[in-house]
């Protein structure tokens, strides 16, 4: 009878999996590497706010110390201010003109874009740089010398200068946002990219034309994208101050035609000194903002398509 020899490597112990490090010590390290935003956050957004909303309950004036006035602010803000109201009327006009017709222009120029066969990347870029421009203070003082008296508009229409007009001065602002039309464009252009093209040749066989194409596979299938640009695009149109400040003057003129929500604020807090009323006027524009949201994305399950969820 013979035996085997049994190798080292054989009677060696098995191999043991390497220790976790403990939990907490995990989560320490998570910390830390979190801590930057954290303190950021805390300092540049929670504590202002908390600040804000205890000044929106007093009467201060930059150079004294805060009042307490309870809701003194906003009872005056409501019920005493005429041209608080006509500020929250001129912005839900402006958000109404400029953010349908912003999106309806940048839908346009994407599907330009997606049949391109050359120089998709040119025009691409070329239309996003009024993005990347028009929120400068510079550009929208060359859009009020261009809407002024003896401007180009003027020239070329003959109706005068639009910021001199009660009846134009806000189409000419919220030209200058339609203008700005290259952040949503680029968001449909990768937005149509992803649409199958099967979907398209199949719409085709059916007999569908490109109009019914459009409305039977394009605009459910970019729904999504649609509703993303349309969110963000009306959140910041409820913030729009620069080109209102700048083709008014930073007065809101003519006739208060172009007072603007945030230039009405901008003139409590840093004109008058009224920084108490200022911070009530943020406040409730929080909250209407959040208000807008929340409505949109409870209408959008009748008409924002999934694919992925199969229904609407």
């Amino acid at each position: 009878m013979t035996t085997t020899a049994i190798p080292p490597e054989a009677k060696r112990a098995p191999a043991t999996a390497p220790k976790r490090r403990p939990k907490r010590e995990r989560e320490g390290a998570a910390w830390v590497f979190l801590s930057p935003w954290v303190l950021g956050a805390t300092v540049l957004t929670l504590l202002p706010m908390a600040v804000s909303l205890y000044l929106s309950f007093t009467d201060y004036d930059l150079f004294n110390p805060p009042q307490w006035v309870g809701l003194r602010n906003y009872t005056q803000m409501f019920t005493e201010d005429p041209r608080y109201w006509r500020s929250v009327l001129t912005t839900l006009t402006y958000v109404v003109i400029a953010v349908p017709l912003q999106l309806a222009l940048a839908l346009v120029v994407a599907l330009a874009l997606k049949g391109m066969k050359r120089g998709k990347g040119f025009y691409r870029s070329a239309f996003y740089a009024p993005s990347l421009l028009g929120a400068s203070m510079s550009i929208a003082l060359v859009w009020r010398a261009v809407f002024n008296d003896g401007g180009t508009v003027d020239n070329l229409l003959g109706t005068g200068g639009w910021v001199n007009k009660p009846g134009f001065s806000l189409l000419a602002v919220a030209l200058l946002t339609v203008w700005q039309f290259g952040a949503p464009m680029v968001i449909f252009l990768a937005g149509l990219q992803q649409i199958p093209a099967e979907l398209y040749e199949a719409a085709a066989v059916d007999g569908a034309g490109k109009w019914r194409q459009f409305l039977s596979v394009t605009v459910p299938m970019l729904s999504p994208v649609l509703f993303f640009n349309l969110v963000l695009q009306t959140i910041q149109a409820f913030q729009v101050f620069t080109p209102a400040f700048a083709v008014s003057g930073g007065k809101g003129g003519p006739a208060d035609s172009t007072l603007v929500y945030t230039m009405y604020l901008y003139d409590r807090g840093f004109v008058a000194s009224h920084m108490g009323y200022a911070s009530a006027m943020a406040w409730v524009l929080l909250v209407v903002i959040g208000v807008v949201t929340a409505v949109l994305f409870r209408t959008s399950r009748s008409w924002v398509f999934y694919a992925s969820e199969g229904d609407r």
